[in-house]
């Protein structure tokens, strides 16, 4: 449905007696998407849900205009041309603002639409979820423009421009560089359900791990807020981890949601052996509200009226690679999924496989688990690194550097399941595996320019004689 999901919208959005007007259709569209698409940010933000739509269908009213503008009666060859390229451009720039951190991060992109379908996904890794969304919103435009000309070989022109936009993700899927094969590693996913006493579910977490003894495994990984106090300050727990660690004979990557000794409550994923601690990751991006209320002194009265945070978790000093025997693994929590940079970062350090703990317990049996262990398809292909995802209640799952699933445990899904997941030999161990690896966002910084040219050439041409 991406490929043709926004023609309506388009047609509605030209159809409006001004550009103006048309800019407010696109903003109210993209209002009731967010929405939507969110709905199950209503029990923990309440009404303040209607608001964040309202602000961040705004980012879309320069797409509204630029789509009325060039789409309009009477239709023109050049206009419908300048429309398939400039409309996407608004499309990803709308995105890239409402990918910051502060504005939520980037949930519901429309290249992250194509999760599932690694082929046509694989244009993510020339250049991120942005050019997916482009090529999907290029092609939505170019479809709009066959229904409003009128002319036969115009038509063709614009469906051949829908056709090569299509086509760019199995392009590089069939003849793209492939890394050579590696060897395998078993990664354990553990998912203990919605249990609310932090020592239960640290205790239903070691009971289903220690069914794993006499199996051959490489890592176990738990969920986010697996264990509800600081290990620092409890010798007692860290052995007995580590005792579990020897008898399952794999390292334990477990998260802990707890006070530190010198103050200040952190999301830290903590990597176990058999001898104990080995190293730590605390979590760097936090959630707006869900784990921190940003300008509290303004907006504190909104945990008043719903699950917003009422204490402020702390931000980690960085990223960092943990190691399991010879692997590197690049370990982030939970909403850190959504965040193409970090997944990057990764990379750039030296990171062959990526490992996400989350906890989505508050939106249990809603949306927003599946949106969030999705995400881990799109992060594999941009990076070209493996990826496993493992939801303390749901829904977990696992793909290979290519986004193919190897693995997904819905959030009705209680225990342990084992995942072979494949390393390559070279590439995904470099710097540079993917041409996103290696250049950044310059599908943004492209919209941008294009944007600026438009809107150059539209004040040059009211410029007056």
């Amino acid at each position: 449905m991406g490929w043709v999901g926004l023609v309506p919208l388009l047609l509605v959005v030209r159809a409006a007696p001004s550009s103006r007007s048309g800019a407010v259709r696109c903003w109210w569209g993209m209002g009731a998407f967010v929405v939507v698409n969110q709905y199950w940010l209503l029990g923990s933000v309440g009404p303040f849900l209607l608001l964040l739509g309202l602000g961040l269908g705004a980012l879309w009213l320069p797409c509204g205009w630029a789509a009325h503008r060039l789409l309009a009666a009477p239709v023109s060859v050049g206009r419908t041309v300048a429309a398939v390229a400039v409309v996407p451009s608004a499309w990803v720039s709308a995105e890239a603002v409402r990918s910051l951190p502060s504005l939520g991060g980037p949930w519901g992109a429309l290249g992250a639409s194509q999760w599932n379908q690694p082929v046509t996904l694989a244009s993510a890794a020339v250049g991120g979820v942005w050019l997916t969304s482009f090529l999907l919103a290029a092609a939505n435009t170019a479809l709009a423009g066959v229904i409003l000309h009128r002319r036969a070989a115009v038509r063709l022109a614009l469906v051949g421009c829908a056709a090569v936009c299509a086509a760019v993700g199995p392009a590089w899927y069939l003849l793209g560089p492939a890394a050579s094969p590696g060897p395998t590693v078993r990664v354990a996913l553990v998912q203990v359900g919605d249990i609310a006493d932090a020592a239960a579910r640290q205790q239903a977490a070691e009971s289903i791990t220690a069914t794993l003894v006499g199996q051959p495994v490489d890592l176990v990984v738990w969920g986010e807020s697996s264990v509800g106090l600081d290990l620092l300050s409890h010798p007692d727990v860290v052995a007995r981890l580590a005792e579990l660690s020897r008898r399952v004979g794999a390292d334990l990557l477990v998260n802990v949601d707890a006070a530190a000794p010198g103050g200040g409550i952190y999301k830290s994923a903590v990597l176990l052996d058999a001898g104990g601690v080995v190293g730590s990751y605390r979590k760097t991006r936090l959630v707006p509200f869900g784990e921190y209320v940003p300008l509290r002194s303004l907006f504190g009265w909104v945990t008043r009226h719903s699950k917003a945070a009422g204490t402020d978790r702390q931000r980690g000093t960085g990223q960092v690679v943990l190691h399991v025997g010879e692997l590197a693994i690049g370990p982030l929590v939970s909403y850190e999924l959504t965040f193409s940079d970090l997944a990057r970062r990764e990379g750039q350090l030296g990171a062959q496989l990526l490992v996400y703990q989350s906890a989505t317990s508050s939106f249990q049996g809603t949306w927003a688990q599946p949106q969030l262990a999705a995400q881990a398809a799109v992060r594999a292909v941009e990076v070209g690194r493996p990826v496993v995802h493992v939801g303390l209640s749901g829904d977990s799952s696992a793909f290979d550097a290519r986004g193919r699933l190897l693995a997904w445990c819905g959030s009705d899904w209680r225990g342990v399941t084992v995942v072979e997941v494949p390393i390559a030999s070279d590439g995904a161990s470099h710097a540079d595996a993917t041409p996103y690896q290696r250049w950044g966002e310059w599908v943004p910084v492209t919209a941008v320019v294009i944007l600026i040219c438009f809107a150059a050439y539209g004040l040059f041409l009211r410029r007056p004689a």
